[in-house]
């Protein structure tokens, strides 16, 4: 059994292609199949099967285009309501692919129908878990709402224990959640590889032997999750179309400037060290980079039913359109360019201070406000003494919460407080962008409490 990874970290999933060295299996594809095709053919392998765990709630699934396009069945759960021809499968089930033996099994928490796959080839087990069992957690049981989240949580941990039934200790895990996704309730492991064994003995569902109290742990520590979930089951349950990741003709002058004038989402992919030296006004930061942050971000505060354009280098441009396509923000318009002064020379420049903890201490009159736009949970656990604390994904809402006069805003290492301090700029306030890590706060002179 050879097993490929399909890493896509903006999201913190991972995908796999699984074969016997003739035909093969794609687990949870995501939506941009091109990754998934090249390590195909790549393989010299024949796609007869595609499988999902679960109706995704991060992401918009690449695999009902994949299977139509190659022919493949698309394997997935018969108890789920879906708007597309697929080949349903229940618990028990076993579907031969080549010469891999594929057990079906029920491992409902994640989701009310979320399946696992229990691969077998040669001797060789591999336990394909979704967001049933991650690296030291399990996948988070709340995504369906709160009346369904206790039933859930003690349904993972049923879950867990079932595949512990099924698998031997030796078999290889190889969850889709949890690398940095949030559906995993935490608190996962950085491990990149385990085995189901390892679990036993590292992950909280398999150590905690009183089920009462695991599941009321696990739902006191759930934490927000990016608003742009709520699109993604509905998305997937309608079955998703083919993404469309070309770069778009590069806007003129005048429409951009006169997006930016209609207050539209104009995002500026600039680094935020940059964007905040000069941008054009009216922009917002939500600087590139990886795409980890860029994509969870964006898809949390962007107003899904607004047009969004893009401002640029090419590159970048590119990435963000491939990345934003994962969560279901297709076809943005652009401006493709270096320099965004050059792309609409008519509309004025601007920017705003960038400090800092030194510079917050060196400069900041007393009375000004601290703004900390982390989360709720985060801000708990410590904050600067006096600090006012709106999360970025209830920026936009809750503007006119934020206090008048000059605002010091931060979070846990500058990328949020950059996002945050050009929506409070472009809102008409006076920011100023603290690019630093909070855990140096204290070390630097600040108060802190909590």
């Amino acid at each position: 059994m050879d097993v490929t990874v399909i890493e896509t970290p903006q999201l913190g999933d991972r995908s796999y292609l699984i074969h016997d060295g003739q035909v093969a299996l794609v687990i949870d594809a995501q939506r941009d199949i091109d990754r998934v095709e090249s390590i195909v053919e790549e393989a010299g392998v024949k796609l007869t099967h595609v499988a999902e765990t679960h109706i995704h709630n991060d992401y918009v699934t690449g695999g009902l285009v994949l299977a139509r396009k190659h022919g493949a069945d698309y394997l997935v759960n018969g108890a789920d309501d879906v708007s597309f021809e697929r080949t349903p499968i229940a618990d028990g089930q076993t579907v031969l692919v080549g010469e891999l033996s594929v057990k079906v099994v029920a491992t409902p928490g994640h989701t009310h129908h979320h399946l696992s796959f229990l691969v077998e080839h040669d001797g060789q087990q591999a336990v394909f878990s979704g967001g049933s069992v991650l690296y030291g957690s399990v996948g988070r049981t709340d995504l369906l709402g709160s009346e369904h989240t206790v039933g859930l949580t003690h349904d993972q941990w049923a879950s867990a224990r079932r595949l512990a039934k099924e698998a031997t200790d030796k078999a290889v895990l190889y969850p889709t959640h949890g690398f940095g996704s949030f559906c995993s309730s935490g608190p996962a492991t950085g491990a990149s590889e385990s085995t189901l064994g390892e679990q036993f003995s590292t992950n909280h569902v398999y150590t905690e032997q009183d089920e009462e109290y695991f599941v009321s742990e696990l739902i006191a520590n759930l934490s927000a999750y990016p608003s742009y979930y709520v699109h993604m089951g509905p998305a997937n349950a309608a079955g998703p179309t083919e993404p469309n990741l070309s770069v778009p003709d590069s806007l003129d002058p005048q429409e951009l400037k006169a997006r930016l004038e209609a207050g539209e989402w104009v995002v500026d992919l600039r680094h935020r060290v940059a964007y905040s030296a000069e941008h054009l006004k009216g922009t917002i930061s939500f600087e590139y980079g990886d795409g980890a942050s860029f994509t969870t971000f964006l898809g949390w505060v962007f107003p899904y039913d607004q047009q969004l354009t893009l401002v640029g280098s090419r590159e970048d441009v590119e990435n963000a359109i491939r990345d934003l396509s994962r969560i279901g923000i297709d076809s943005p318009d652009a401006a493709v360019g270096e320099n965004p002064a050059e792309l609409a020379p008519d509309v004025p420049a601007t920017s705003y201070p960038r400090v800092g903890w030194d510079g917050v201490l060196a400069g900041r009159p007393g009375g000004e406000t601290i703004l900390d736009v982390r989360r709720a949970e985060e801000y708990d656990a410590s904050h600067i003494d006096g600090a006012v604390n709106i999360p970025l994904h209830e920026l936009v809402t809750r503007m006119d919460e934020v206090p008048a006069g000059r605002l010091w805003v931060h979070c846990g290492s500058g990328y949020r407080s950059g996002v945050a301090a050009s929506l409070l700029e472009r809102a008409g306030k006076d920011p100023v962008h603290v690019d630093a890590m909070f855990d140096e706060a204290a070390d630097a002179g600040l108060p802190m409490a909590g």
